[in-house]
């Protein structure tokens, strides 16, 4: 008897319903997680924290501020950074000083070889006497296009949210499929549906929650660049970010798949990890690679192309202005085409494996059934 369409006449599900019927049940079971809505809550709460943070530091043009008495100003015109308050005489400074108000004073001293002091209260700021020195002009003959610092904090904003979402749900995938198999629930749940519509079910309901987080710390980046005035930025960051999300999509299934296959071969929680953890160090290894390396062209250029990375890799890429605009194109259809086949391999090993009790499975034994 066909299962597509609606149910028959024996009650049999479509395949349709029944993935969709899997789904619902991942989707439910995780929203009455408490640990899953409190981490999830932690993760928008860091995440706006971090953009407002950053939006600040990008908006913050006030300089050090510092009084300057009337016979000195000649020695600080031209010097950047600095938040200058006029003063008559060096007592007036001095007060200033004291009462905090500015965090140094530079005065005229006939004994100094430069002809002013510096006068602080306990330390004189470090980074005032920097801004005062004597340095050589620079001239950049390719500037970089995105503040170093902002390019970090966007590396640690993507590193993150791949890390954390790719790694709570497919160990969340992993450690259903094993509960299932140690208490035999499976059994029954493949009695009225497939093993590939079990699969498919468990994959889609957890990309339905990866992707639910995914928009709305979008949501929360638009609303805290909005916040402080970044248009800029925010303009900057759009595209990169949706280009995350796209790759995040097709990502994400990849992984998903393979945490599925991988849990699939053994029957005991403790004995997970002697299969997911290959897949656990493909998770962390982009999150590394682009906090450690997020100024470096050739390991960005690679990583944009390397499928357990690329959601990563390309968007920052894109971020930096590092990218042609055929180069995203190019690696989603690798992206892409790798997700097909670990689909396939997965699938594979899942329907061969998941109903082995015992010992663990070898990846041989599972891909040959």
């Amino acid at each position: 008897m066909s299962t597509t369409g609606t149910r028959g006449s024996s009650g049999t599900l479509s395949d349709g319903q029944a993935i969709w019927l899997v789904a619902e049940r991942e989707i439910g079971s995780k929203l009455r997680s408490k640990a899953f809505v409190i981490s999830t809550a932690i993760l928008f709460l860091g995440a706006l924290a971090l953009v407002i943070w950053a939006g600040f530091q990008a908006s913050n043009s006030t300089g050090t501020p510092v009084a300057v008495t009337s016979d000195a100003s000649q020695y600080v015109a031209g010097v950047e950074g600095l938040d200058v308050t006029d003063v008559s005489d060096r007592a007036e400074a001095e007060a200033l000083v004291m009462s905090g108000e500015v965090d140094a004073a530079v005065v005229a001293d006939s004994s100094s070889p430069l002809g002013f002091a510096v006068v602080a209260e306990s330390d004189a700021p470090t980074q005032l006497l920097l801004q005062l020195s004597q340095l050589p002009p620079v001239e950049l003959l390719a500037p970089a296009e995105v503040d170093a610092a902002l390019g970090y904090v966007a590396a640690i904003g993507f590193g993150i949210v791949f890390l954390f979402a790719a790694s709570m749900f497919g160990g969340t995938i992993a450690q259903s499929v094993v509960e299932e198999k140690q208490t035999r629930v499976v059994e029954l749940l493949i009695s009225a549906i497939s093993v590939r519509a079990l699969l498919a079910g468990k994959v889609i309901g957890n990309t339905i929650l990866a992707m639910g987080q995914i928009l709305i710390l979008a949501a929360i980046a638009i609303v805290g660049l909005t916040v402080t005035d970044q248009t800029a930025l925010l303009q900057g960051l759009g595209g990169p970010i949706a280009w995350f999300a796209v790759f995040f999509l097709f990502g994400f299934v990849l992984l998903a798949s393979l945490f599925a296959a991988a849990a699939s071969m053994v029957s005991r929680m403790e004995d997970i990890g002697s299969t997911t953890t290959p897949l656990t160090m493909l998770v962390m290894a982009p999150y590394f690679l682009v906090i450690f390396f997020n100024d470096n062209p050739l390991v960005l250029g690679i990583m944009s192309y390397v499928p357990f990375s690329a959601p990563v890799g390309m968007p920052m890429r894109i971020f930096l202005g590092q990218a042609q605009w055929w180069e995203p194109l190019v690696s989603l259809a690798i992206l892409m085409a790798t997700c097909v086949a670990a689909i396939l391999v997965g699938a594979r090993i899942y329907e061969n494996s998941l109903l082995r009790m015992g010992a663990r499975v070898k990846l041989s034994e599972a891909l040959a059934g």
